[in-house]
């Protein structure tokens, strides 16, 4: 089934043709708890009968060329960037087609924050950088759909509108007022959402510390 909605996904849009992107499907033991451990085992990870992670693969495409006789030039930061668009728009067409098939996903935002300790497990050769983890499991039932800002914060006509102070706080008021995220304001004994966000979720230390582990391990992939 995997496999199946793999090659539906595969249809998607891609940089100049190239597929520059490749998927590792995780579901045997020890690796599976191994690899949601990278993922901080948070219940998504540790709780899905596989973890599915799409990588950013220029090595394959690097190899055919230099195979057919001729230098590739993608040892580069815009390359990467090719690479992790091609990964991305796949992976959330993968999704779209699981869940229409029934099946439930969830991203892992720790995928790139780990990158370097996920190639190690999954032995990813050079130039092959994990960019999209993904949970997949049959649900026990319908979720919760989650809060989304309002259509009018993130459309814009023609030109980009920068709104008042005012507007951006009734814009985000459907976040503010979410029953869950009052509750995260509450357990941390925070004064609002925004210090949730900055403070205890992605304080300005941890990015930085992990900006320096991405940064460190794109550049001995010489991708940056």
């Amino acid at each position: 089934m995997l496999r199946a909605i793999s090659e539906r996904a595969m249809k998607a849009p891609t940089t100049g043709g190239m597929q520059l992107y490749s998927v590792v499907v995780t579901r045997k033991e020890p690796l599976r708890t191994d690899l949601a451990e990278a993922h901080f085992s948070q219940p998504a990870a540790a709780g899905a009968p596989v973890i599915v992670t799409v990588c950013a693969d220029l090595h394959r495409f690097e190899r055919w060329c230099r195979i057919s006789g001729t230098e590739p030039g993608f040892e580069n930061f815009l390359s990467f960037t090719s690479a992790m668009l091609d990964a991305t728009i796949f992976a959330q067409q993968f999704c779209t087609i699981a869940e229409m098939e029934g099946l439930g996903t969830c991203y892992l935002g720790t995928t790139l924050w780990q990158a370097p300790k996920i190639s190690e497990l999954l032995h990813l050769p050079d130039h092959v950088v994990p960019v999209c983890g993904i949970a997949v499991g049959w649900p026990y039932g319908e979720g919760e759909a989650t809060e989304r800002l309002p259509l009018e914060a993130l459309y814009h006509t023609e030109t980009y509108t920068d709104f008042s102070d005012e507007e951006v706080k009734e814009l985000y008021k459907v976040k503010d007022e979410y029953p869950a995220n009052r509750g995260y304001v509450e357990e941390h004994s925070k004064p609002s959402l925004a210090h949730v966000f900055t403070e205890v979720r992605y304080p300005r230390q941890m990015n930085e510390e992990f900006t320096a582990s991405i940064k460190s391990y794109l550049e001995r992939q010489g991708l940056l």
